[in-house]
């Protein structure tokens, strides 16, 4: 089935599934049904409260009109008869929405019947209800939501119903979503003690590191920062907060106060926090005169962020209100521009791989018909992206006019452990902020030029790249990035004294261990694998006799026996290998 079937079919199934309630409760008011991703939902004005006991009933109704073979039938009708029939129907929501699209000079409007259900609607659908094919839905869940997406206006019931071209597609989806449940990073940031966001003191979307999550975090950030270095990039340092006029220059607060926090004022001066790093990396490019033998400047910052995201849209590391962006602003003359492109994707990829993402799908978005900069510019810039994806033989997508009205972009989406799609590293052109700050380089003829700017977000920040390997991983780091690598587990107090001597040979070498003492041998076991250490050491005689030690990898029941000193060395050589791109 094609998307375009798809659709049809999940939209078929919003009516099957609002003519259903309506069976239940005839005086439901009706909302909005479109179609989703994964099926299709429904609001609805209810008088009476459903659960989930509820949505079994609701099935069976659904099952029971798909089997009537009801027909899918169009009619199109004027706004006066419109407006009168859905007036009559009391459907006062369909009647606050028809009078908009009036406003906007629509006078005629498509309503689509299947049996004694009618709604406004401008399809398409499938033929019939039989069409459905059997066992392809289920209805899911309830949620509150608000008409038109308002929380000004009244709340109403959501249903959802999931809806796949085939049963076995549902069925695959739903192993997928309880596979994904398991590793949700808010369940496993609790279990395994990673971080915690106190909504009620310290205040929503506001993150607090704990120490096993703040070790975990400098791990990657140590080695990304090593990497970067390797790879020509330097270090730069800036505020939190900023002065008005900052923003101002750089136009955040014509164009996106909503999103900043509210300014803070000090001596009849007003600050703003930081919503992103590039106005400052833009003054120090200028703090001094710039040749072009000094370009490519390829400035990163780990720079802390704060944005005012609306509380309704807070979700756990995914969307917060402080966070630290693996920033990079890249400013090269433009001759240099398709060489950096081609190295920052391939940085780009290089870095992702190392942390065992395999499968990317890049978009490169096109200019849009409002923009500023020269064409010529905008040329090179798009030319510059499409041939760094192509060199590196990844599918891609061209995502036409949808680039920023200051420069193209290309973005990387990668996929996770369990199909899952994620949008992460960013490469976007700015043709904007060199103008806004006049900023600018000296040429081989000594004349002034600007130079080309191009932002780049690796992780996109480090608390929702955190999330997305979590989850990715199901908890399970790999023991370069794992908090504790091993866990240390006697199988009687007459090994204790060689645990002693393990644990001196441990911190000697850096390797990070938990010894475990309390409670039975298989209760210490079990601790060790619920919080996912990498390696389980258990010492017992035999190792005493044969002066060796027994290692149990997590998730296996098999142990290996070895030396300490081949183990020392085989956590070592498991720290990822750095690179430099050519």
């Amino acid at each position: 089935m094609n998307e375009s079937e798809l659709y049809k079919l999940r939209h078929s199934l919003a009516h099957v599934m609002a003519q259903a309630v309506l069976t239940l409760q005839p005086d439901a008011q009706l909302a909005f049904g479109p179609p989703v991703d994964n099926g299709c939902y429904y609001d609805f004005k209810l008088s009476k409260p459903l659960t989930d006991e509820d949505l079994p009933l609701i099935e069976r109704e659904m099952e029971r009109i798909i089997k009537e073979d009801q027909k899918f039938d169009c009619t199109t009708l004027d706004k006066d008869t419109a407006r009168a029939e859905l007036l009559e129907e009391r459907q006062t929501f369909k009647v606050e929405h028809l009078d908009f699209l009036i406003s906007q000079g629509n006078d005629s409007f498509t309503f689509y019947k299947n049996g004694p259900f009618r709604d406004l609607c401008r399809g398409p659908h499938l033929e019939t209800t039989k069409a459905i094919p059997r066992g392809c839905f289920k209805v899911d869940s309830i949620a509150g939501a608000y008409w038109k997406g308002d929380e000004k206006n009244p709340q109403l019931t959501r249903i959802y119903c999931l809806a796949f071209a085939t049963k076995d597609e549902l069925i695959h989806y739903c192993t997928m979503r309880e596979e994904a449940k398991k590793r949700d990073h808010r369940l496993l940031g609790r279990e395994l003690d990673l971080y915690s966001i106190k909504n009620e003191e310290v205040g929503a979307g506001l993150v607090l590191w704990h120490p096993k999550g703040a070790l975990v975090r400098h791990l990657f950030e140590t080695y990304l920062k090593e990497v970067h270095l390797d790879n020509g990039y330097e270090f730069v340092y800036t505020p939190h907060i900023g002065r008005s006029t900052l923003w101002e220059t750089s136009g955040h607060l014509d164009f996106y106060k909503e999103g900043m926090f509210p300014p803070i004022e000090l001596e009849e001066q007003e600050f703003y926090l930081k919503p992103m790093n590039c106005p400052f990396h833009c003054h120090i490019f200028k703090s001094g005169i710039r040749s072009y033998r000094e370009l490519p400047l390829r400035f990163a910052e780990w720079g802390t962020v704060y944005r005012f995201e609306r509380s309704g849209t807070l979700h756990g590391l995914n969307r917060v209100r402080g966070f630290t962006q693996d920033d990079a602003h890249i400013f090269c003359h433009p001759d240099e521009a398709s060489k950096e492109i081609s190295r920052v994707v391939r940085f780009s990829l290089q870095v992702l791989k190392t942390f065992g993402f395999e499968n990317f799908h890049l978009y490169l978005s096109t200019r849009p018909e409002k923009r500023i900069g020269e064409e010529k510019d905008w040329d090179a810039a798009e030319n510059a992206l499409r041939a760094g994806i192509e060199e590196t033989g990844l599918p891609y997508t061209i995502n036409e006019a949808d680039g920023a009205f200051y420069g193209p972009k290309i973005d990387v989406q990668l996929e996770d452990a369990i199909g899952r799609k994620w949008q992460l590293s960013t490469i976007q052109f700015d043709f904007n902020l060199p103008s806004r700050f006049e900023i600018g380089f000296t040429d081989v003829n000594g004349e002034n030029r600007k130079p080309y700017m191009i932002h780049r977000a690796l992780l996109g920040s480090t608390e929702r790249f955190m999330a997305i390997l979590v989850e990715h991983l199901g908890g399970a780091f790999p023991s370069w990035l794992a908090p504790v690598q091993v866990a240390l587990v006697g199988v009687h107090s007459d090994v204790y004294s060689r645990l002693a001597e393990i644990e001196s040979c441990f911190t000697e070498h850096k390797v990070r261990y938990e010894r475990f003492d309390d409670g039975s041998f298989n209760k210490r076991i079990r601790h060790a694998i619920t919080q996912k250490i990498p390696y389980t050491l258990i010492l017992g005689n035999k190792d005493l006799e044969n002066g060796t030690i027994s290692i149990r990898p997590y998730g296996s029941s098999e142990t290996e026996v070895m030396k300490l000193e081949e183990f020392v060395a085989k956590v070592k050589n498991e720290y990822p290998a750095k690179f430099v791109i050519d």
